[in-house]
């Protein structure tokens, strides 16, 4: 057998494989880049990774024929907006991606600030998701602030925590709209949580993946939708 009969299949198996190789480099160029910032809401506290409602809203998006990447989460149990900025600007640099969610604030609730030190921290925590966003405002969305009252560990200070998370909610969605930024309200959802113990994870505090699913279920469509605009 001559050498050129043997380098012919080597050759062949090498073209196939560098044409695989650009196939998959050229569909990953065109899968939407997915950036996830908040809290333990995003990063959701108490449920298994693959069932973080960023994950979940990747898999309908990609069923709907828009090719999401693995969402990068940028997010911890306990967050407050100022830790949420030093993280994501010490993490992300000059990184930028097509589309960009932002839920935050609970915390800063929970640790007894009053909403209007949170107004002017919202605001700066927008604008950087914004800054963050490859297309400004129109691929960024923010999620409402769920209602943990509506919880066995919140139950018992239930109307004092509706209370606040509703002035807190109202800055949320009145700074967004200043800004025209999708805002998309969860928080009727969490409020059948003593109702639905479904929708509470095993700790008592968080949403449980069904709540997630519930979430991700209102979005999804308006998601695609802002997708498809970019």
């Amino acid at each position: 057998m001559t050498t050129q009969k043997l380098l012919l299949p080597t050759l062949l198996i090498a073209t196939a494989l560098c044409l695989s190789w650009a196939c998959s480099k050229t569909q990953d160029e065109k899968a939407i880049s997915y950036l996830a910032l908040g809290d333990s809401y995003t990063i959701c506290e108490s449920v298994e990774p693959e069932l973080r409602w960023p994950i979940q809203l990747q898999e309908q998006l990609n069923k709907s024929d828009i090719r999401v990447s693995t969402p990068k989460i940028i997010a911890r149990t306990g967050w407050r907006t100022d830790n949420l900025l030093a993280a994501a600007k010490s993490e992300l640099k000059k990184e930028k991606f097509d589309l960009v969610s932002l839920l935050i604030g609970v915390n800063n609730e929970f640790q007894g600030q009053s909403p209007q030190s949170f107004e002017p921290q919202f605001k700066e925590t927008l604008d950087f998701a914004i800054k963050q966003c490859k297309h400004g405002k129109n691929g960024v969305f923010v999620v409402s602030i769920p209602d943990y009252g509506y919880t066995p560990y919140g139950s018992s200070n239930k109307p004092k925590i509706s209370k606040r998370l509703d002035a807190y909610n109202e800055i949320c969605e009145r700074i967004a709209k200043e800004k025209d930024v999708a805002f998309y309200n969860i928080t009727d959802i969490s409020r059948k949580g003593l109702s639905d113990k479904n929708l509470v994870a095993k700790d008592g505090l968080h949403p449980s993946a069904k709540q997630y699913q519930l979430w991700v279920d209102r979005f999804a469509d308006d998601v695609k939708k802002l997708v498809d605009g970019l």
